[in-house]
């Protein structure tokens, strides 16, 4: 919504001290390591934290180094990215300048958070210069390292509908490796099914880049990960597999869902059930069915809204005569920009959550 120019950056953002919640102690320091036998964390500095039960969300990590030349040319030549705070206001700015030319927009392998984001870009862009005239004398060209436009397909004829409207071309199994900001050049790797992979240059006039993301150093050399890196849990009740005391939430763990704040939102209270339920002596009494929402912004006053959950099973969370998701409407988009901003500062973020109550675990039958 920044780099659409529809929200202003600062207000995106709170500092986190207005955040915690009272009776929190806040140890500003970063973890380290993972002593789960030990019952303890341990911090930058050697410092130990021990505790009886933990929550692990940390979130992932924006591997801006992956792609050769990406971090030099950030925020200059045309380069730039939405998944950073300061560079959102560049993609605006570039919206804004850009008449004519090519404008490239990347998508990595899965997994990222919000796998909407770097369409939505797309679409923002394309609304921009639809509506200043700019669209008939601009090249949009959709990069994707996967193979589908969206992964759960009772959405794609809606964003097809947009893709058209802004003349876009989809490149799938295209993925970003290196970039040449003076140059203006992006290279690919391209690696569809059936062909022999090869490398493809593409010259561009504006770039935005979806950074590859993985679970952050700590959490993939941890006891806690399995073999891919991720947080290992069981996908019903987010408890840790192998240590009792022990759940994960948010984007880390590897339960199959979309790395949303709309699912974390969903998997807190979870969590926070069965801690409770565990403190005073019994099994996990709630379970998350991998709800995930993506509000994906289409253009200026629509959104489609996915709602989806674990095997993309559809999940709305309002009747279809209110709110459609598998089409645009101005419902969701009011939902987006006027109603979620406060749900996430003043309810979500101060554990106060009537809309996202848990489903019970099911007791099978004697």
């Amino acid at each position: 919504m920044v780099g659409g120019g529809i929200f202003d950056p600062q207000d995106t953002a709170k500092t986190m001290g207005s955040l915690i919640p009272q009776g929190v102690h806040w140890i500003k320091s970063a973890v380290a390591a993972f002593e789960p036998e030990n019952d303890a964390v341990i911090l930058d500095g050697c410092r130990v934290v021990k505790y009886d039960r933990l929550v692990v969300c940390p979130g992932l990590k924006l591997d801006w180094s992956k792609i050769e030349g990406l971090e030099e040319t950030l925020g200059r030549n045309g380069v730039t990215s939405n998944y950073r705070y300061d560079l959102a206001p560049y993609t605006w700015e570039l919206v804004r300048s850009l008449k004519e030319g090519r404008a490239l927009f990347t998508q990595p392998p899965m997994p990222i958070k919000c796998a909407g984001a770097p369409q939505k870009a797309m679409y923002l862009s394309g609304d921009a210069w639809f509506r200043n005239g700019a669209l008939k004398n601009i090249d949009i060209q959709f990069m994707n390292a996967g193979g589908v436009l969206f992964g759960v397909k009772d959405y794609v004829p809606a964003l097809m509908d947009y893709v058209k409207k802004y003349d876009a071309t989809l490149n799938f199994f295209h993925n970003l490796i290196a970039v040449d900001g003076p140059a203006k050049k992006a290279t690919f790797a391209v690696n569809a099914p059936d062909t022999e992979p090869t490398t493809v240059e593409v010259e561009f006039d504006m770039m935005h880049v979806c950074p590859p993301q993985t679970a952050p150093d700590f959490i993939r050399v941890s006891p806690l990960a399995d073999a891919a890196g991720w947080v290992d849990v069981d996908q019903a009740t987010l408890r840790h597999k192998s240590y009792n005391n022990i759940w994960s939430l948010g984007d880390v763990m590897n339960a199959p869902n979309a790395k949303t704040a709309a699912a974390a939102r969903k998997q807190a209270p979870t969590v926070a059930d069965n801690i409770v339920a565990d403190i005073r002596g019994r099994s996990a009494v709630a379970q998350y069915d991998g709800y995930g929402s993506c509000p994906l912004t289409v253009e200026r006053g629509k959104i489609v809204l996915a709602e989806f959950g674990y095997g993309g099973t559809l999940l709305p969370s309002f009747p279809s005569y209110l709110i459609d998701g598998t089409k645009p409407s101005r419902a969701a988009w009011l939902l987006k920009e006027k109603l979620l901003p406060p749900i996430y500062w003043k309810a979500m973020l101060k554990g106060k959550e009537w809309m996202a109550k848990p489903e019970k675990v099911k007791v099978a039958a004697e």
